[in-house]
C-alpha cells in the first residue's frame, strides 16, 4: 500500500520540493521528527548534521529542527512528509512500513549483524540492492539501534516457554515474525504508544532496543528486563527529498555529502549503542528492576527458535545476494 502512494506521488513531489537550480543564498533545511529534542536521535544524528553542514558553508546552510510530531504526529508517515516536501529531511523506522523497505529489513534479522556493524551491512548492499526502497530521496543515514531485548511488565523471560502466549509490542514485521515463531502475539504500533500500552496491560511487553527503556522512560512501568537473546534489531533512516537537495548549489550539495552517509550512519549506530549500555547500567542500578543476562546456553535456546526465521524470511525474499553483499561477500 505504501509502496503505491510512494510511486504515485513521486514525480509531482520531486518537482514542486525543487528551487531553481543553482541558488547560493543561504537555506535552511526543515528536518522533522516524532520524538522529544531530549531522544537521542538529537545527539546521534540532527546535532552532528547540523553542526558539520553550518561549518561547512559558513552558516550559509543550516537545519531548522520539528521535533516531537510539529510537522504532521504520525511516526508511520515520516518517509511520506519528506517524499512530499511537508519537510525536507525526516527521520524515521524501516519496520514502520514494512512491506516498503523488506530487504533493507534484512540487517534486522536475528543473527545478521555480529561481525560487521549494522551501517556497514546496509551501505554495502544499498547502491545494488537496496537504492529502489527509498524512491524520491537521498539517504544520509542508514543503521542499526543496539541488540533488541526483552522489556516486561510483571514477567521474566528466562527461556522460550516464557514467551508463549504473551502480547509483546514490535516495530514491523520482521520483529513480529521472530516473536511468533516463539509462540508470542506481536503487536506492531509506534514507539510513541508503548508506554501507554505496557502500563495499561494492553501488551506483556516490548522488544526494542535497550535505548528505548530511557529514551521513552519504559523503565517507569517495566520492571523486568531480559538481556542476550538473539532478537535481531531495529532500523532507522534519516532521508532528504531528492528534489530538494537537487535544487541546491554545488557548494551546498557538497557539504550535505560530506556530512552525510556512511559516516553519520557510523556516528548514528555507535551513538544508540552507547545509549542502550547507559540504559541497562541503569535499571541494573534500580533494585526494582530485575535483569536476566541469559548464559550462552540460555541464549541459544531461543536462537533455535528466531535464526531460522532469517534464513525463511531471506529465502522467501529470494534475497540471498542481498544478504551476501551486506556481509561483504
Amino acid at each position: 500500500m505504501y509502496r503505491n502512494k510512494f510511486v504515485s506521488l513521486l514525480a509531482g513531489a520531486v518537482m514542486a520540493a525543487a528551487p531553481l537550480a543553482g541558488a547560493s543564498a543561504a537555506e535552511v533545511l526543515k528536518l522533522a521528527h516524532f520524538v522529544p529534542p531530549a531522544h537521542i536521535i538529537t545527539k546521534a544524528v540532527v546535532d552532528p548534521l547540523s553542526n558539520g553542514l553550518k561549518d561547512a558553508t559558513n552558516g550559509e546552510l543550516t537545519i531548522q529542527v520539528y521535533p516531537g510530531g510539529e510537522l504532521g504526529k504520525g511516526p508511520v508517515e515520516q518517509y511520506v512528509r519528506a517524499l512530499q516536501g511537508v519537510a525536507d529531511i525526516t527521520w524515521g523506522l524501516e519496520g514502520y512500513t514494512s512491506s516498503q523497505f523488506q530487504k533493507t529489513m534484512i540487517s534486522e534479522l536475528p543473527g545478521v549483524v555480529g561481525e560487521k556493524p549494522g551501517y556497514e551491512m546496509i551501505w554495502n548492499a544499498y547502491d545494488k540492492y537496496l537504492k529502489d526502497e527509498f524512491p524520491g530521496t537521498k539517504p544520509l543515514a542508514l543503521w542499526v539501534s543496539e541488540p533488541n531485548v526483552f522489556i516486561m511488565k510483571d514477567k521474566e523471560i528466562r527461556t522460550p516457554d516464557d514467551v508463549k502466549g504473551l502480547k509483546i509490542r514490535v516495530s514491523g514485521s520482521a520483529q513480529g515474525k521472530v516473536l511468533e515463531a516463539l509462540g508470542a502475539t506481536p503487536v506492531q504500533m509506534p514507539a510513541t504508544e508503548m508506554y501507554n500500552a505496557l502500563q495499561t496491560g494492553l501488551i506483556d511487553g516490548i522488544v526494542t532496543g535497550s535505548s528505548a527503556i530511557l529514551d521513552f522512560k519504559l523503565n517507569e512501568v517495566a520492571n523486568s528486563y531480559t538481556v542476550g537473546a538473539p532478537l535481531g534489531t531495529v532500523g532507522f533512516y534519516l532521508v532528504m527529498n531528492q528534489g530538494r537537495y537537487d535544487g541546491l548549489s554545488d557548494e551546498f550539495k557538497k557539504a550535505v555529502d560530506d556530512n552525510s552517509g556512511f559516516g553519520l550512519s557510523k556516528h548514528a549506530e555507535e551513538t544508540w549503542n552507547a545509549r542502550g549500555d547507559d540504559a541497562i547500567a541503569a535499571v541494573k542500578g534500580d533494585s526494582n528492576k530485575t535483569v536476566v543476562e541469559l548464559s550462552p546456553e540460555e541464549a541459544e535456546a531461543f536462537g533455535a527458535l528466531t535464526l531460522p526465521v532469517t534464513e525463511s524470511i531471506v529465502k522467501e525474499l529470494g534475497a540471498e545476494d542481498v544478504l551476501a553483499a551486506m556481509q561483504g561477500k
